[in-house]
């Protein structure tokens, strides 16, 4: 099968979900700019999870320029994924609410290291389809940042019942992890054009 569909499905999964992110984020009533104050969290945390939603479009748009064609598995793993990042409006409207109080912010962990064990399940499934000469073996190599991000994930879920803000600490070390350009993808299939 050809991957067209497949990217079009999630480009559009992404937009409705960043969408419905934004429209949570409620106008107050009042005029001045002390009215404001108190969507000071709800902005916050629709920042954090923009960021994570463009980093993972990102990052899904440079997997899917390695895939040659797609199988039944890589089209259920990628709807898994988009399960998950589905639900990252819902958890950060919630953290959003309550000022990120301990639960909301285990949960809000809870949903981004599922994303990531989803978005590693999809990665390995299109290694499996290509070989391990593929584009995409070839480009993650170890996956350093892959395998360290869920550990932070766990840490910043851990954190969360001693101070939120330890935790909110471990997620944006995420997000400036992955924020970074990670041109592996890119260099791999300059080299393989040069070949070719």
């Amino acid at each position: 099968m050809q991957k067209g569909r497949l990217e079009a499905f999630s480009d559009g999964v992404l937009a409705i979900v960043i969408t419905i992110m934004v429209l949570e984020i409620k106008v107050p009533h009042g005029h001045e700019l002390a009215d404001l104050k108190p969507l000071i969290p709800v902005v916050l945390s629709y920042i954090l999870s923009f960021i994570y939603l463009g980093i993972y479009w990102n990052n899904h748009h440079h997997m899917m320029h390695t895939v040659k064609r797609v199988s039944g598995p890589i089209l259920w793993a990628n709807l898994h994924l988009l399960f998950w990042l589905s639900l990252v409006p819902f958890v950060t409207g919630w953290m959003g609410e309550n000022n990120f109080a301990p639960m909301t912010m285990a949960l809000y962990g809870g949903i981004l290291l599922m994303a990531a064990i989803a978005y590693f399940i999809l990665q390995n499934l299109i290694i499996q389809e290509h070989g391990t000469e593929g584009i995409l073996a070839k480009a993650v190599g170890s996956d350093f940042k892959g395998k360290l991000s869920p550990i932070l994930y766990i840490l910043g879920i851990a954190s969360c019942w001693i101070n939120s803000w330890i935790s909110a600490l471990f997620y944006i070390l995420v997000a400036l992890m992955w924020l970074i350009p990670d041109k592996r993808i890119e260099r791999t299939l300059e080299e393989e054009e040069s070949i070719n």
